[in-house]
């Protein structure tokens, strides 16, 4: 799997928010006429999805139907750990204090974080290196 460009995640939020099938039609409705883009230009990101294994696409009469083939969890999860990796060495207290740092942590949302950790510390999945 590979990262995505911003516009095509956009695309692929609203085939992943909506229930399959999803047309151009109603891509169009609710991210392309708002970012003012041309019926070819979501066509060409529609198409590069199709080529990436993002999403499926069928035609049947003059309308064309997409599927999506990649969950959006997983995108997440892949993305996520890519990031962790690359900007902080796998590492939580990097990517926390980072946020901290720039002021980006309420005392609200720390308590909320703070009492998240503490409901669900037995459930944590063990990370398994790949080194």
């Amino acid at each position: 799997m590979k990262k995505l460009p911003d516009t095509e995640f956009d695309v692929m939020k609203v085939v992943w928010d909506n229930t399959p099938p999803v047309t151009t039609t109603v891509i169009m409705e609710q991210l392309g006429n708002e970012r003012g883009w041309p019926v070819p230009a979501l066509i060409t990101m529609l198409s590069r999805l199709n080529e990436k294994g993002f999403i499926y696409s069928e035609k049947k009469g003059k309308m064309r139907y997409y599927y999506p083939l990649i969950k959006k969890a997983d995108y997440i999860e892949f993305v996520t750990k890519d990031f962790m990796k690359k900007y902080h060495n796998d590492s939580f207290t990097s990517f926390y204090s980072t946020y901290y740092d720039i002021r980006m942590v309420s005392d609200e949302a720390l308590n909320a974080f703070a009492a998240w950790v503490r409901r669900h510390r037995g459930e944590f999945r063990r990370y398994q290196s790949d080194k």
